[in-house]
């Protein structure tokens, strides 16, 4: 695996005044992992906060650009004004082993589950580290190695399972299951939920995981491995946790509340990244890179099947989430793109408005609306979605009469709520059963195959990277790319 230039190379304690944007903390110096560091709460504390600094450091890294936009160009929301040989692999669902993005979504995640296996180790056997912040550490760890290896088991399958920091055992180790990863996420984040609690550690901005956090990311690992009753169970109590709520005027025809929605520390916000480099007035990656200047670069994908087509009339979520550029030509050509996040640039030396958005407060109520679908409660569905729909300014839907209109509901919410966010689209197609019934095939097969020539069943599954098959003999690749 290419875990081992992460777990040789990289140290726990990134450049200190990113991590002070997390956390007012003293400058630890150049120290590696090492049990000094958990002698006491700031440095402890620091190297946890320095894995989401590292995550969002950078543009096209795996935890902000990669992940959104190599999902959804896999999927059907948006494509690029361009030939890109990279991007076209995932546009055209013949992704390569070669290509240096899988390759970043599969190294970095194990980076990042590498450092918080140390820090739950370290934290762990320190005996010096107040217990509030201890436990904070722990859940906050625990949580992130969660996040990582749900992120990878919905890009590759079945990955290796990594619990701790034993370099030599760890590079060889052979693919785990998929249903005991996802076990793993699922105890980690019961963990963690354990650990945590409500309020947010280090102030009041979300930029480190908090109770709900873990309970929403944990409503929706039940939701994937078909536990509806405990993803309900968990959407529940996010929607019940105080101090969040869907942005919104009180008439609900005018949605333009909506535009803030992803704004820094939003009552939308659940876990957002903080933006660590500011320079020439930068906000998110996802804004700076996909908002225009000129004609977009990225494009909703068009025609009868494609996203720019796939809102109702009169949804707030068009006007206010996706914007337009129309050219000078003769005849005219209209383009729309994703527009959740409005800031291109900013004044050089202002502070950031926006964060970028990890989770999500609209998607406890998507779990719950399919988690009842699933067990029946076709009302109970409806109910959730007509609360994101009323924000939306739409009329409430009729009361499905069977699993398979409740699922069609509940697909159309989510694929106009949550488009161009963390990969929902791509992972909701191949995570869905065919609506033909046909033994192995899945929604990917009936959506993708319309629009897409040369689709195959096993592109649901991103190739193992080169890298990982030349490091590892215990590798096994994923079918469809040998």
């Amino acid at each position: 695996m290419k875990i081992l230039y992460y777990i040789l190379c990289i140290a726990v304690l990134t450049n200190i005044m990113s991590c002070k944007k997390y956390v007012q903390v003293e400058d630890p110096k150049d120290q590696l992992v090492s049990s000094s560091i958990f002698v006491n709460d700031a440095t402890a504390t620091a190297a946890m906060v320095g894995i989401y600094s590292d995550m969002n450091a950078f543009n096209y890294q795996f935890a902000n650009v990669i992940t959104t936009f190599m999902c959804a160009m896999s999927a059907d929301e948006f494509t690029y004004a361009s030939t890109l040989a990279n991007f076209d692999e995932f546009k055209n669902n013949a992704v390569t082993p070669g290509n240096s993005y899988v390759g970043i979504m599969w190294s970095q995640p194990y980076g990042f589950i590498y450092r918080a296996n140390a820090v739950i180790e370290g934290a762990t056997a320190s005996n010096t580290l107040s217990s509030g912040v201890k436990n904070q550490l722990l859940g906050e760890a625990r949580f992130v190695r969660a996040f990582c290896h749900f992120y990878l088991i919905n890009f590759f399958g079945d990955v290796p399972l990594i619990l701790n920091t034993d370099v030599l055992k760890n590079t060889n180790l052979p693919r785990t299951a998929s249903k005991d990863v996802y076990a793993a996420v699922i105890a980690d984040l019961v963990e963690a939920k354990k650990l945590l609690v409500a309020a947010y550690p280090g102030g009041a901005e979300r930029t480190r995981p908090n109770k709900t956090a873990a309970s929403l990311l944990l409503a929706r690992a039940y939701l994937y491995t078909g536990n509806n009753a405990l993803a309900e169970q968990e959407a529940n109590e996010v929607i019940s946790s105080s101090g969040y709520s869907l942005l919104n005027n009180p008439d609900v025809t005018n949605a333009a509340n909506m535009t803030k929605a992803f704004l820094k520390n939003s009552s939308e916000a659940v876990w957002q990244l903080q933006v660590v480099n500011t320079a020439n007035g930068r906000n998110t990656w996802e804004g700076n890179t996909i908002v225009p200047t000129a004609a977009p670069f990225y494009r909703l994908t068009r025609g009868a099947l494609g996203l720019e087509s796939g809102f109702e009339p009169g949804d707030k979520r068009f006007s206010n989430w996706v914007g337009s550029y129309t050219t000078t030509a003769f005849p005219p050509v209209t383009y729309y793109y994703p527009f959740k996040y409005k800031v291109r640039v900013g004044i050089a030396g202002s502070a950031p408005t926006e964060y970028a958005m990890v989770l999500r407060f609209a998607e406890a109520y998507l779990i719950r609306a399919e988690a009842r679908a699933q067990q029946g409660n076709f009302a109970g569905a409806k109910a959730d979605l007509d609360i994101i729909r009323s924000r939306a300014g739409l009329a409430p839907l009729v009361t499905a009469s069977s699993l398979t209109v409740a699922m069609a509901q509940v697909e159309q919410e989510r694929r106009v709520e949550l488009f161009a966010e963390w990969g929902h689209r791509w992972f909701d197609l191949k995570r869905w059963k065919s609506t033909s019934g046909a033994a192995g095939k899945t929604r990917a097969d009936d959506v993708l195959s319309q629009t897409k020539t040369g689709w195959k069943s096993t592109a649901i599954l991103f190739p193992i990277p080169s890298e990982a098959m030349r490091t590892n003999p215990n590798m096994v690749q994923n079918p469809g790319y040998n």
